[in-house]
């Protein structure tokens, strides 16, 4: 810590010469010092006080000679004052309060006085107040504070926290004042300045060995590789307007965007709530129950208030860069917006960040309590929202490729795999909010055929959350549950799904046979479908490597179908092979019988050439047969 000692000698007559007229005798005060006695300050000296000055419930028993030679506000008060025997005055608006006008009163009496980080801010400020300028005396206090922060405290990191912090409750003086702006500007230069030239003191510094050369020279090394975060944690106690300040700052320096993002993300982790509780189902709606000791109404509106201003400051400086936070952070703020009723224009804006990189969301990031009572349990809407912002900024990416040329494919696999994901992350949410009763079939289809086709390569997610909401609303109409299920897409179902479905007692009967249906077709094409496979195959070689989990599921479809179409292959050999005339063997089983004349057939290929185009026709005469 800074000490900076200011050893003002005892006024003189001399120094009489500032002061336009003095009603008595000019004489030199000398003090000892100054004594509290309960709510009242005492200037140890031989001649009595003659003023009172009050500041709030204090009092301090002052001469009045040694206030108007260096405070020109008192000078003014006094000799202006149509009482010619003033001896009391009120300074209740003094910035900087007892501590601040204790310094002062010390200062004009010529006592020592020790300037630190701590007490630099509200003693420059009062001196501000009290006009203590060098048009009164040469060196006065103006001039001393000014000294001490401009060469003292503006070059230490850890004085410019202080001094900071310290302002909080010296608005608007220490803005006026420019104290704000040169400590922000301070330590945004040394946030922006390269981590290996760290060399102050900082939080989470390890400590520097006694001992050991060795160690010492190692020590040194670490503190000149400090790690990128260094001054998180230091700026994250300033409070969030004098936080947003130095984020201002360092915006204007040119730091990385990511970095930026990093410290908002830990002053959020430090000052927001990580749960806001949860909710208790009463007659008279949802009420919020918050972890903790229990808290008066009145201080839970106050901390309600700070976490709201908290909410939309960060809103408002966070990056115009995508991914420069994380889609699980924006959301966090947008459910904690919800519940402290944030600015409609900066939720709206936060939603549209989050739109941008939806693809990068969890399903427990979405499942969002609805804080409106008579309203579904999540937070429908806000989901329809962000998957409609979604589709804007894909749609808006794709233009914008598109007018500069060709697009890259990279680039248009990657917005594919965007597609994806975020389609099977909206089955999910439809899946896990199903089972809440005031869920209408509306919402839930708007949620389900938000998504375009091209981006659900299997309907068993959505075929699952289906499931789920007819569970949870046995009640429902046969009309409601058609209704419910015209999101699904039949040809767009695994063989274990269709399975499900035809033993799915729940589902309207329409429904299972067009499955079956569907299923039906899907694998007689695959018996002739040679062409579709190997197409797909060689589609699937060209993609990227995100693809693996989608290529792992598509060739197990393939193998389901291969083994299918070996299986309808058999049985197609076995009814040609009953169906030829010959005689007959009641005592023998079918199927030995079948397998019996295939043996017999394929022994007489080599013989008859023309087998093998009667097998084809035979294939052809029983595929027209079942279609």
């Amino acid at each position: 810590m800074w000490n900076f000692f200011l050893l003002i000698s005892m006024w003189d007559s001399e120094a009489e010469s500032a002061i336009a007229a003095v009603p008595w005798k000019k004489t030199a005060v000398k003090t000892d010092g100054f004594e509290r006695k309960g709510q009242s300050w005492f200037v140890a000296s031989e001649i009595p006080s003659d003023l009172l000055v009050q500041i709030g419930d204090i009092g301090f028993h002052v001469h009045k000679y040694p206030l108007v030679s260096r405070s020109g506000k008192m000078n003014r008060i006094i000799y202006e004052s149509s009482n010619t025997e003033l001896n009391k005055v009120a300074l209740h608006d003094l910035p900087g309060a007892e501590e601040a006008f204790v310094l002062a009163v010390k200062f004009c009496y010529g006592m020592a006085v020790d300037l630190t980080a701590t007490n630099i801010s509200a003693l420059r400020c009062a001196a501000e107040f009290l006009e203590m300028t060098e048009d009164l005396e040469e060196g006065n206090l103006i001039f001393k504070t000014e000294a001490f922060l401009s060469y003292v405290v503006l070059s230490s990191w850890r004085d410019s926290i202080v001094v900071l912090k310290s302002c909080e409750n010296l608005s608007p003086w220490a803005e006026n004042l420019q104290i704000v702006r040169r400590c922000s500007e301070s330590i945004a230069w040394k946030a922006c300045s390269n981590p290996k030239g760290v060399k102050w003191q900082y939080t989470g510094k390890p400590p520097r060995p006694a001992s050991n050369a060795k160690l010492v020279e190692e020590s040194e090394l670490s503190l000149r590789q400090a790690p990128m975060d260094w001054w998180f944690e230091d700026v994250s106690i300033l409070r969030i307007d004098h936080f947003v300040r130095v984020i201002s700052a360092i915006k204007v320096k040119g730091l990385k965007h990511e970095q930026i993002g990093d410290v908002i993300v830990h002053y959020a982790n430090k000052w927001l709530p990580s749960d806001l509780g949860v909710f208790d189902q009463s007659p008279s709606g949802r009420k919020l129950i918050t972890a903790g000791p229990e808290l008066d109404i009145h201080d839970l509106a106050t901390r309600a208030k700070d976490q709201k201003l908290i909410v939309e400051s960060l809103i408002s400086i966070i990056p115009r860069q995508k991914d420069s936070v994380s889609c699980s952070f924006l959301l966090k703020l947008v459910r904690i917006s919800g519940f402290l009723k944030v600015a409609p224009a900066l939720v709206t804006e936060l939603e549209k960040r989050i739109g941008s990189q939806l693809d990068q969301a969890i399903l427990s990031d979405l499942i969002i309590p609805c804080y409106h009572k008579n309203d579904t349990l999540y937070d429908v809407d806000l989901v329809q929202r962000l998957l409609e912002y979604f589709l804007m900024e894909q749609s808006e990416s794709r233009c914008s490729s598109s007018n500069s040329g060709s697009p890259e494919k990279s680039q248009v696999w990657t917005n594919t795999l965007a597609y994806m994901k975020v389609a099977r992350l909206a089955d999910s949410y439809l899946t896990e909010i199903s089972s809440d009763k005031n869920l209408s079939i509306t919402k839930f289809q708007v949620i389900a055929e938000a998504m375009p086709g091209l981006a659900q390569i299997s309907d068993d997610g959505l075929y699952r959350a289906v499931d789920s909401y007819l569970k949870a609303h046995p009640n429902l109409t046969e009309h409601e549950r058609k209704r419910l299920c015209r999101v699904l897409n039949c040809e767009k179902l695994s063989i274990d799904a269709c399975m499900h479905i035809a033993q799915n007692e729940r589902l309207p009967l329409r429904n299972v046979v067009q499955v079956l249906l569907a299923e039906m077709v899907k694998v007689t094409d695959s018996i002739t479908g040679e062409s579709t496979i190997t197409n797909r195959k060689a589609l699937l070689e060209e993609m990227p490597d995100e693809w693996a989990a989608t290529k792992k599921e598509i060739n197990r479809l393939k193998f389901e179908v291969k083994t299918l179409k070996n299986n309808c292959l058999k049985m197609q050999n076995e009814l040609e092979a009953m169906k030829k005339p010959g005689k007959s063997e009641p005592a023998k089983p079918k199927w030995s019988i079948s397998w019996m004349k295939m043996g017999k057939n394929s022994k007489a290929m080599p013989e008859n050439g023309s087998t093998e185009e009667q097998t084809k026709k035979a294939h052809r005469r029983w595929r027209y047969s079942v279609s």
